[in-house]
């Protein structure tokens, strides 16, 4: 069998898709002190990132998508600020990233790339400006919606109203790929999927997204757009998040969802605190995740919980996924994007950022080679990243002395 050690000596993961920013914001008033180790209310610490063999990550900046544009705009300049005092405060674990050779040079130097992505294209205040200064402050790709439409392109969480990218989508997504920002075709509709990889010229990627083939939710990505993965050049990179790997928590959330609204239960009005003001400290906020999949659900919720108990979704089932993508799109274009930190649960066995060994071994047991593990963990990636950046006719990131030795 494949030695799942060796591989993740070879070949790191590089994961597209972590929201501890978001979680840092939410609980610990953007404080990145003690998280070397033992942050149990995170899925993620820098102890339990060596133990899962990261190598890099994508930190997401999201914002929510509901937030009017020039607020979203400044909020997701808080996040990206986080993302470097995480950095900052952690020197000898993390090391900002922004190209694939910068990558290479941190995990060669033992640390943890930090690269930065951004979760909607509300972000953006459909200005180019924007997408821009986001660039030259290091964004190496931008997620097109969340989970509602930009002025410009359908999300998948609603009723079309675009039929895909408008012209100004098709502009927005020339522009990204002129300066080499990836296009993240994750949370967008079938319709954006397509009309982003007719625009595209460089490979986009699914920053974590699994396959809709396999479980039927709209934030999958289905089979005729993996199959362009081939051509296009980008990767699929899949995710943990327990709805969109199983069809029966995914029936069970609908269910729940519909069962709290008819009970006229509220929603969590401070999902998204604000940031600390000039000269404030907030207090840590442990607090557990409201709604339907909460761990302290209200009263007049337990009778439905009790006669409808939260199925959980496998370790096996994700493996499912992974298989799935590669035979559609190829095993070179298949990647990790667990999105931890981001949702209230994990499977067993994937329930921290420590897990990505354990999936390597079911993957290994299913007979996955060692060279098809390390395109999966980090390899494809790498590559996409590479070849944006030498499309790209006008680079925006910074520059570091990490990459200068060139892989």
């Amino acid at each position: 069998m494949t030695d799942v050690g060796a591989v993740l000596a070879a070949m790191p993961v590089i994961d597209g898709h972590n929201d501890l920013p978001m979680a840092l914001r939410a609980r610990a008033g953007y404080r990145v002190e003690g998280l070397a180790a033992d942050r149990r209310e995170f899925h993620t610490d820098i102890a339990r990132l060596r133990a899962g063999g990261v190598g890099g990550q994508f930190w997401s900046v999201y914002v929510p998508s509901d937030l009017p544009e020039p607020a979203a705009v400044v909020a997701t300049m808080e996040q990206v600020d986080a993302v470097y005092r995480l950095v900052a405060a952690y020197p000898g674990d993390l090391a900002i990233a922004y190209t694939a050779a910068d990558v290479t040079a941190a995990i060669r130097a033992g640390r943890i790339a930090s690269l930065i992505g951004i979760e909607g294209g509300h972000s953006l205040a459909s200005s180019l400006g924007v997408l821009r200064a986001f660039a030259r402050l290091g964004v190496r790709y931008v997620t097109l919606t969340h989970n509602h439409h930009t002025p410009w392109a359908d999300s998948a969480a609603d009723e079309a109203r675009y039929g895909g990218l408008t012209d100004e989508g098709r502009a927005v997504v020339a522009e990204m790929q002129r300066i080499g920002v990836l296009v993240d075709l994750s949370h967008v509709a079938t319709a954006t999927m397509h009309t982003a990889l007719d625009a595209a010229t460089a490979p986009v990627i699914f920053s974590h997204s699994s396959a809709r083939a396999v479980t039927d939710h709209r934030r999958n990505a289905p089979d005729d757009v993996l199959a362009r993965l081939r051509g296009n050049g980008g990767v699929c990179m899949v995710t943990f998040v327990p709805p969109f790997v199983s069809a029966e928590v995914a029936a069970w959330t609908e269910a729940a969802g519909q069962e709290w609204a008819r009970l006229g239960l509220p929603e969590d009005l401070d999902a998204w605190p604000r940031a600390p003001r000039p000269g404030e400290e907030i207090a840590a906020r442990p607090v557990p995740e409201q709604g339907p999949g909460g761990d302290h659900p209200p009263a007049a919720f337990l009778p439905w919980l009790a006669a409808h108990p939260r199925p959980e979704a496998t370790l096996g089932q994700v493996a499912d996924h992974v298989d799935h993508v590669r035979e559609t799109a190829g095993v070179d274009h298949v990647g990790l994007g667990g999105d931890y930190d981001g949702c209230d649960r994990l499977p067993p066995g994937l329930d921290d950022v420590s897990g990505y060994p354990r999936l390597l071994t079911e993957l290994a047991d299913r007979g996955w080679t060692r060279a098809d593990l390390e395109k999966l963990t980090g390899r494809n990636v790498l590559r996409v990243l590479r070849e944006a950046e030498e499309q790209a006719t006008e680079a925006m990131w910074p520059s570091t002395t990490l990459g200068r030795d060139r892989a």
